[in-house]
């Protein structure tokens, strides 16, 4: 009988809660642990004047179909908001619209006949519907070759170092491919400008909906529930040892949705070629500051930044994109950063992270006053962003770890495709797929 089959799961975010729902909609009983007291991993939430905001900034592009099937799944397609967005390039002090193509050619720290090869160089990757001829070269290498070298330093440069640091020139050219891929996705038929969704109430109705399905069909969805140890017998994953509880939870499998060194640090003895897979993989640390202000810093949604002088890689206003209304009026900035973990500004304090953006912000716009922030809060992700390089497939660890009955499902096999809600779910899907075709072919044999 399915329902005798027990599952448990770590991690609480997209990955983890949608495998739940699918393996409880199965008639599995399911036992999802998450750390954190929100669930939704890098998309949990938290409250600012009445409503609802991710800790890290998030969006759902049209092409996104599998997080659009599973909130229409869940009742609440409903709440799904498309709007049209506003992005932005910062270069040489001055901030540029760049949502459609015109905007490009009006794009002028570049000649136009840069303007115009890059044009024809982005529409190219849109309609190449294969990556695979892009994994084995850098994107440093590619872009620089196809664009220019101006085009490279003012486009496309700053963007590859403020997500990738001292690494960007290791990246390969089949994750900018699935980057520009996606961000065509954005642009409905017919249409030049990029729309953009985002539930009415912040992803957290996703999570609680996910969570409710899940109780709903017998299941136990826990919160600040963080597992110390993934217990094995006999060489075969068993159990759970959770912080605050005595005993062992018991279960058939095993489903882990967190980070590689986290996985490391509470699985049991991992074969030593498996384990070399999941240190292989190195991680940005995201940083993001999140700013509560009486004022806006421009009239951009997404602002990318190509600017030495200023040390964030983008500013992400969401009050341009979501209306103010929402959040008593006031605007909300993210200042995003993606980091190695040993960089100075990832030990600094919210109130010292804002004395070193704010000569920057006041670059972006010269009236920025420190005085127009009311409130400010700081999220930290040591595993933010896997670097992806040319040889990144070769050490993708598998699903099914060495270990019987232990499963991995967590960002780094996200590939060739960024990590993001919908993804997330695409795993989750996958994970439970999986152990659904394991527990068929072991009950039938």
């Amino acid at each position: 009988m399915n329902n005798a089959k027990r599952i448990g799961i770590i991690g609480g975010g997209f990955a983890g809660l949608t495998a739940g729902y699918r393996l409880a909609d199965a008639g599995y009983q399911v036992s999802v642990y998450e750390a954190q007291p929100e669930l939704g991993g890098q998309a949990a939430t938290f409250p600012v004047e009445g409503n609802r905001l991710e800790i890290f900034y998030h969006h759902i592009f049209t092409s996104d179909q599998h997080i659009v099937a599973l909130m229409g799944e869940l009742g609440i397609a409903d709440e799904l908001q498309w709007i049209p967005s506003k992005m932005g390039y910062f270069h040489g002090g001055k901030v540029y619209d760049f949502v459609t193509p015109l905007d490009l050619l009006r794009f002028t720290p570049l000649s136009f006949v840069d303007r115009l090869r890059c044009g024809l160089l982005t529409l190219y990757l849109q309609r190449t519907a294969d990556g695979e001829r892009f994994r084995p070269v850098t994107a440093t290498q590619w872009l620089r070759r196809m664009a220019g070298d101006r085009a490279y330093r003012v486009l496309f440069e700053s963007p590859l170092r403020g997500k990738f640091g001292d690494q960007k020139d290791e990246v390969s050219m089949m994750w900018f491919w699935g980057k520009v891929r996606l961000r065509a996705g954005s642009r409905q038929a017919g249409m030049t400008k990029e729309v953009l969704g985002y539930p009415r109430g912040s992803f957290q109705i996703v999570t609680d909906a996910l969570a409710a399905a899940i109780r709903a069909r017998g299941g136990q969805v826990m919160t600040e529930a963080p597992v110390e140890r993934i217990v094995a017998e006999g060489g075969r994953a068993l159990g759970l040892r959770v912080a605050g509880q005595p005993d062992v939870a018991r279960f058939d499998k095993i489903i882990a949705t967190v980070p590689s060194p986290v996985f490391l640090q509470i699985a049991p003895e991992l074969p030593e070629a498996y384990a070399a897979r999941l240190r292989w993989v190195r991680y940005q640390t995201a940083l993001c500051l999140v700013l509560k202000m009486t004022r806006s810093l421009s009239r951009i949604y997404w602002l990318n930044i190509s600017d030495p002088q200023v040390p964030f890689v983008a500013a992400i206003e969401h009050t341009n994109y979501i209306p103010p209304e929402n959040y008593g009026g006031y605007r909300l900035l993210y200042l995003s950063n993606y980091l190695a973990r040993t960089h100075r500004y990832c030990a600094m304090s919210k109130k010292e992270l804002l004395a070193e953006y704010t000569p920057a912000l006041r670059r972006i716009n010269p009236e920025f006053d420190p005085s127009w922030v009311l409130e400010s809060w700081l999220f930290r992700d040591d595993a933010g962003q896997p670097i992806v390089t040319c040889d990144y497939a070769e050490h993708i660890p598998d699903h099914r770890t060495p270990v019987p009955d232990l499963y991995l499902a967590n960002t780094t096999q996200i590939y060739p495709e960024d990590r993001g809600t919908n993804y997330s779910v695409r795993l989750g899907n996958q994970i439970a797929a999986l152990v659904r075709e394991d527990i068929a072919r072991e009950s039938a044999s």
